[in-house]
């Protein structure tokens, strides 16, 4: 897999506004980031043991659970007493306040932690702005916020009954996935400049739909066959959406303003 850095404009290329949205979701994301336990930053949290027990129960509550997505009422303590806990004495209380329909929106800001953040990040940064300057702010916002809801019902629906079911989901890379779909619809020529690891990690400028081509191989592959921690479904989701959402989005010739060196749509 090729690992993007950056699109043929970067973040300011000639003529491009500045990606206010694609900047404003990273730096809330950062700050979400900095404020929880999984930073290591927050001393409200203690640490060793006391602060990996306040990531589960953090993760449990502002993330997006399958199981209430699909009823509607946060899990209860005799079902998050079915769960394992991340060490010996972490228990998860029961959150009757919940309201799993805005937990997919809190779930698009919470991380688990640094790594996490920084692999979102990169690829927001890199394709964030052209898809932002495309379709301008608000619909960029609208695409981010409704591929990510979707992306996290989708996921729901198919793992509410698994033992998945009843554990948390967070992080961006859904809403993030439909941005990388929209990306390859509008600009699948335009070049990405992006390390190859299986050429020692060499960068080459690449066409989109190669670097994102096989990224979604990469992802629908690893449904089947991924391990446990990551839902690899969610970004399988999330690009199919985002790519029928920016197709739709053309069909409609909604207007816009061609950056010098960006080429149409496809």
């Amino acid at each position: 897999m090729a690992l993007p850095l950056l699109d043929r404009l970067g973040l300011r290329g000639a003529g491009r506004a500045a990606p206010v949205v694609t900047l404003g979701l990273i730096a809330v994301c950062l700050l979400v980031l900095v404020v929880s336990p999984s930073s290591g930053l927050n001393p409200l949290y203690g640490t060793g043991q006391a602060r990996v027990c306040a990531e589960e129960r953090y993760e449990q509550r502002w993330g997006a659970v399958p199981a209430e997505l699909t009823t509607g009422h946060p899990l209860t303590a005799e079902q998050l007493g079915t769960l394992a806990a991340a060490l010996p004495g972490c228990e998860l209380p029961a959150t009757p306040a919940k309201v799993p329909a805005l937990s997919v929106l809190t779930s698009l800001f919470v991380h688990a932690g640094w790594l996490h953040l920084l692999g979102n990040v990169l690829f927001l940064l890199v394709f964030g702005p052209a898809v932002e300057e495309r379709l301008g702010r608000a619909r960029f916002l609208l695409l981010y916020l409704t591929v990510g809801y979707l992306a996290a019902y989708g996921y729901a629906i198919a793992q509410a009954h698994s033992p998945d079911g009843l554990r948390a989901v967070v992080g961006a890379s859904g809403a993030i996935a439909g941005v990388l779909g929209g990306y390859l619809r509008l600009f699948p020529r335009a070049r990405v400049t992006a390390l190859v690891p299986v050429l020692l990690f060499l960068p080459l400028r690449l066409p989109a739909w190669l670097v994102l081509g096989l990224w979604f191989v990469l992802q629908w592959w690893s449904v089947r066959t991924g391990g446990p921690g990551v839902a690899y479904l969610v970004h399988v989701i999330g690009f199919a959406t985002g790519y029928l959402t920016a197709r739709v989005a053309t069909a409609r010739r909604i207007p816009w303003r061609r950056p010098p060196g960006l080429g149409e749509p496809e």
